[in-house]
């Protein structure tokens, strides 16, 4: 019988062994963690428990990104705002990716602390990266506005940016998640910083801010972040779609295939962000605007409104309206919806992003959705239409239905998509469709693709 002798013990392991347990983490004070945050570049720091009732939803996702996490740091870099307003697009946009690799580099800096202090810590990006496996759902870690609100350093303003007390508008932000539980209080924010001004509502070019505070999510996905997302996907498809090169240039313009190389090269581009550039909120900035408010109107916000941009909506969405009428002098590109459900959850979540308010005007209906996905579960769901609004129950029946949908989830997705008819769908029973089906074409119109 051969003997195989016992394996030597790694001297590693043995080493690890030898050594002394590992003391506990240094308390950190709120004090000493701030100076840590400053002292790696951030200019303002905020520090909030995950079990804050304002992170409900982000407690889920950063527990299964970082399972030690208790506190979130927020942290706040400032951008130049004189660089930021600049109709010369390509200055505001590399400050914000110059600001963005300021805050990330803070934030890993800060890591790099608290974990000498012997705790665990973890910084995800400030922008991208994202998990774009998960797209068009939840593709963030973390929220770095929702957390920098809770840790009351600004207060979200009507464009959907934090305004900072401060610094205004002209901030990007990240976040640091910890094991450390700091202690000490920081003082909490006892004002709103947005003065009302309506300049953002006034300066948006596909109108995605209204006055009475809703916001088209799709509209500012669609334009502003056009190359960050499913852009380069819908330029793919006027290239399978177009018959030869010239019918390409015709769909393409030079300009924006070397905008969206541009982007793919050395980092995407904002195509607007508008609402920040005028934005004349904190007390750093607001000296002009109260000054001399003609001036400034002329100095920051006429160069952006008046600027010959294309703007990128979809067909027949209020975005499109809204250009038209408002900036007849921008030309308008025509593209496909950025938002894309792959699932009957996801179809019910996107719902309220995509909705136009415009082709909902002036009638009523209740729609009904029991769609059966590939697992054999079905969703129910309801989406009612009222005059302009849209409330979506998406779990759940309410009502009575003027319109049910029944069948395969893949077959509607079909449908929405373009991909089939849905009168093929029924005549196969992939789909049931009961009530007023001419209100399906009036609820598609809602959702312009």
């Amino acid at each position: 019988m051969t003997i195989i002798p016992k394996p030597t013990e790694h001297p590693a392991l043995l080493a690890a062994r030898a050594r002394a347990a590992p003391l506990p983490p240094q308390p950190v004070t709120l004090e000493r963690l701030r100076a840590w945050a400053l002292e790696a570049g951030a200019d303002d720091v905020g520090v909030v428990s995950l079990d804050h009732p304002d992170l409900a939803e982000e407690r889920g996702p950063v527990l299964r990104a970082f399972p030690a996490a208790k506190s979130l740091v927020a942290l706040v870099v400032r951008m130049h705002p004189e660089n930021v307003r600049s109709p010369a697009r390509s200055v505001a946009n590399h400050e914000f990716h110059h600001a963005g690799e300021v805050v990330d580099a803070a934030a890993r800096g800060l890591v790099t602390r608290l974990v000498a202090a012997g705790h665990r810590a973890m910084n995800p990006a400030m922008a991208f990266p994202m998990e774009m496996d998960d797209f068009p759902g939840r593709t963030w870690v973390v929220s770095h506005k929702r957390v920098a609100v809770a840790a009351q350093l600004g207060r979200m303003g009507l464009h959907r940016n934090v305004i900072h007390p401060r610094f205004g508008s002209f901030i990007v932000l990240g976040t640091v998640l910890t094991s450390a539980e700091p202690v000490g209080r920081l003082p909490a924010l006892d004002f709103d910083p947005c003065v009302d001004c309506k300049l953002c509502v006034a300066a948006c070019p596909v109108g995605a801010i209204e006055p009475d505070g809703a916001f088209r999510f799709s509209a500012c996905l669609d334009h502003n972040y056009r190359e960050f997302m499913t852009g380069f996907g819908d330029l793919l498809e006027d290239v399978v779609e177009s018959r030869d090169k010239h019918e390409l240039r015709e769909r393409v313009g030079i300009n924006e295939s070397a905008s969206m190389w541009q982007s793919l090269t050395y980092k995407a581009n904002y195509k607007a962000a508008h609402c920040v550039a005028v934005c004349p909120a904190g007390d750093e900035v607001l000296g002009p605007f109260v000054a001399d408010r003609p001036r400034f109107l002329a100095e920051v916000v006429r160069p952006l409104t008046e600027r010959t941009e294309p703007v990128f909506v979809v067909r027949g969405s209020d975005a499109e309206a809204h250009v038209r009428r408002r900036f007849p002098h921008k030309p308008v590109r025509l593209v496909r919806s950025s938002l894309r459900a792959a699932d009957a959850p996801g179809f019910f979540r996107a719902l309220p992003l995509v909705f136009q308010r415009g082709p909902a005007k002036g009638w009523r209906a209740t729609f009904h959705f029991e769609l059966t996905g590939a697992a054999g579960v079905t969703h129910r769901a309801t989406a009612r239409i009222d005059d302009g609004t849209l409330t979506v129950n998406a779990s759940a029946l309410d009502g009575v239905a003027d319109v049910t949908v029944q069948g395969e989830a893949q077959a509607w997705l079909e449908v929405v998509t373009g991909k089939r008819n849905p009168v093929w769908q029924v005549l196969r029973r992939r789909l049931r469709l009961t009530g007023d089906r001419s209100l399906l074409d009036r609820f598609a119109r809602c959702f312009p693709r």
